[in-house]
C-alpha cells in the first residue's frame, strides 16, 4: 500500500498546494488552505459508463464501465433545432428569477443563510411541480419521517413516497410498490418522492432506476463520493459531486434543484467552480426579524441577472408576494419628516421603497453616519456634495438613512431621493407624498439621468402617485403623472418641498423668551 500523500486545498478557490500558506497563492484568501490526504494507488479515477455507474474501481479489479464512444464535431447548421418549453414552477416569483420558469435539464444552485428557508421553498416548489411531473427529493440533512412532517405542516397534500434501497413505500398508507416495474409517467406523474442518502453512487442509482424529471439535492454539502477520502463538504467532494450530477441532468435531461450552504461572509461555501458548473446561482436573503425573503438571481444561463423574487414567510410556509411595493412602502396618509420615495429597479422588476432620513446636531468630534439597505459610500458621497453644492453643514451633523422593510437599494437612482430625505430631516419639512424622485446625483451637485425610466414611472403611476422629479433631458412616455425635470439638487429641493407658511403659533415667541 503506497504512503498517504497529503496536500493542503483553498477551500475558496480549489488551489492545491505541497505545503501549508496563511493566504493562497491563488486567490490571496487568509487562512484558508485546509489539509486533504489521498492514497494514489488505492482507487482509480472514477469512470461512467451509465447514469448510475459513477463508482470507485480498484487498481487491480475491472470496470464495468461501457468502452467510450467517439463523437464528432456538429456545426449550428447541423444541431437540430428543438424547442424547449419551460415549466411553471407553481409561483410567479421563482419562474420570474429563472427567466420565465424551470428550463429542463437545467441545474439550478440555491444559496442562503441556515434557516432562511431553501428546503421549505423546494418542498413546496417540488409539491406543485409534482402535479404533473416526476420528482425525486433527496435529502442528506433530514430523515424520510422528518421531512414528512415538514410536509405535513406546509400543507403538502399529495402522498409523500419513501424510497428505501429496493422498494418505495407509500408513507400514509400500507402500499408497497416494487421500484423495479416499469412506471406509466402518466398515472404515477403526481407522485413526490423522498430519499434520504448522501452516498451519490446511491443517489445516481435511484436517478436511473425512478427516472425523474426533476431532483432536489438538499444540500450538495453533505452528498459524498465514497472513492475519495476527504470529508463531506470539502473541495474535492463538492467538486466531484457536483460534475457527477451535471453529466447526468445534461445526458439524461433531468433538471436539478441543488441546495448549498453558505459561509459567513455570505458566499456559497466550497470552491467557486460549484458556482461555475450550475447554470443559475440564486441567493435566498433575508433578515430574520423580518417575514419577508427575497430570491436574487446572481448567474442565469437562460434569462436576466440580478431579477428578485419575494416571499413572506408565514405559519404554513412561503407565500408569494404579488406587489412587493406595497411591502415597502409606509403609511401615505400620516406622512412624517425626512422621508421620500424613490422607485428602485432589481433586474426587471420595479420597486417602489421608503427612505427615511434622520438628521440630528453631533456630539462627538466626527460626526455618525450610518445606512441601512443602502450603499454607504454613497451616502457619504451625498452628503459631501449637500455640503459643497446646497450648503448644508453635514459636517456638524449625525445622518442616519434607512429604507422600510430593510430592502437592499444600492442602485444610482436612489441617490435624488436619499437627498432629499435628508434635507427634509435637516429643515424638519415634510416631502409631498405623492412625489416619487429618481436620479443620479453627481460630484458638481448635477442630477444625471438612469436607465429603464418608462419602467419606473409606469409603477409609480399604477401605485397612484401624482408627480415624479426626475433628470432633465429625458425622454418621457404619456402617462397619468405629472413629470418635473430639474438639473440640480437645488433645483429637486425647491420641487420635492413645498414652501410652508408661517402660522399663528409660529409668530407668538417662546416661553424662554
Amino acid at each position: 500500500m503506497a504512503k498517504p500523500k497529503t496536500f493542503f486545498v483553498c477551500n475558496e478557490c480549489g488551489t492545491e498546494s505541497p505545503q501549508w500558506f496563511g493566504k493562497c497563492p491563488g486567490c490571496g484568501t487568509y487562512n484558508s488552505l485546509e489539509e486533504q490526504i489521498s492514497i494514489q494507488s488505492s482507487v482509480d479515477v472514477p469512470t461512467r459508463g451509465g447514469v448510475g455507474s459513477w463508482q470507485s474501481t480498484p487498481n487491480n479489479g475491472k470496470s464495468h464501465a461501457k468502452p467510450a464512444k467517439a463523437r464528432s464535431s456538429l456545426t449550428f447548421d447541423q444541431i437540430t433545432d428543438r424547442q424547449i418549453a419551460r415549466w411553471e414552477s407553481g409561483y410567479e416569483e421563482l419562474d420570474r428569477v429563472l427567466g420565465g420558469g424551470v428550463v429542463p435539464g437545467s441545474m439550478v444552485l440555491i444559496g442562503g443563510d441556515p434557516g432562511i428557508g431553501k428546503s421549505t421553498l423546494l418542498l413546496q416548489v417540488s409539491n406543485q411541480l409534482a402535479q404533473k411531473y416526476r420528482i425525486l427529493y433527496v435529502t442528506g440533512e433530514e430523515s424520510g419521517q422528518q421531512v414528512k412532517l415538514r410536509a405535513s405542516r406546509l400543507g403538502v397534500s399529495k402522498s409523500v413516497n419513501l424510497v428505501n434501497e429496493e422498494k418505495v413505500k407509500v408513507v400514509d398508507t400500507t402500499v408497497v410498490v416494487d421500484a423495479t416495474l416499469p412506471i406509466d409517467p402518466d398515472s404515477i406523474g403526481a407522485d413526490l418522492y423522498v430519499l434520504p442518502e448522501t452516498d451519490l453512487e446511491e443517489i445516481l442509482r435511484e436517478i436511473d432506476s425512478l427516472k425523474p424529471n426533476v431532483a432536489v439535492i438538499d444540500s450538495i454539502q453533505t452528498v459524498f463520493f465514497p472513492a475519495l477520502t476527504s470529508a463531506p463538504g470539502s473541495v474535492a467532494q463538492v467538486r466531484e459531486c457536483t460534475a457527477a450530477l451535471m453529466k447526468v441532468a445534461k445526458h439524461e435531461d433531468v433538471t436539478m434543484l441543488i441546495v448549498g450552504h453558505v459561509t459567513k461572509e455570505g458566499a456559497i461555501a466550497g470552491p467557486k467552480v460549484l458556482e461555475h458548473l450550475v447554470d443559475t446561482v440564486l441567493y435566498f436573503e433575508g433578515d430574520r426579524f423580518a417575514s419577508h425573503r427575497l430570491l436574487r438571481t446572481v448567474k442565469n444561463r437562460f434569462g436576466a441577472t440580478h431579477e428578485i423574487g419575494i416571499f413572506e414567510m408565514v405559519a404554513d410556509g412561503l407565500r408569494e408576494v404579488s406587489n412587493p411595493s406595497e411591502l415597502f412602502l409606509g403609511n401615505r396618509d400620516d406622512p412624517a419628516p425626512g422621508t421620500a420615495i424613490v422607485v428602485a429597479c432589481e433586474g426587471t422588476r420595479p420597486i417602489v421603497v421608503e427612505l427615511q432620513a434622520l438628521v440630528s446636531p453631533t456630539s462627538y468630534p466626527s460626526p455618525r453616519r450610518a445606512g441601512t439597505g443602502v450603499d454607504y459610500n454613497r451616502l457619504v458621497q451625498i452628503l459631501a456634495v449637500l455640503e459643497k453644492r446646497v450648503g448644508i453643514p453635514m459636517s456638524k451633523l449625525d445622518s442616519y438613512v434607512a429604507s422600510a422593510g430593510g430592502l437592499n437599494v444600492e442602485e444610482p437612482a436612489v441617490d435624488l431621493g436619499i437627498a432629499i430625505a435628508i434635507v427634509a430631516s435637516f429643515r424638519d419639512r415634510i416631502v409631498d407624498p405623492g412625489t416619487v424622485l429618481i436620479g443620479e446625483v453627481g460630484l458638481g451637485g448635477q442630477v444625471r439621468s438612469v436607465s429603464q425610466m418608462e419602467l419606473r414611472l409606469k409603477e409609480a403611476a399604477k401605485l397612484g402617485f401624482k408627480r415624479a422629479i426626475v433628470p432633465k433631458g429625458t425622454k418621457f412616455p404619456d402617462l397619468n403623472i405629472e413629470i418635473l425635470p430639474v438639473s440640480k439638487v437645488i433645483d429637486a429641493i425647491i420641487a420635492a418641498i413645498p414652501h410652508q407658511e408661517l402660522t399663528a403659533d409660529d409668530l407668538e415667541p417662546d416661553e424662554d423668551d
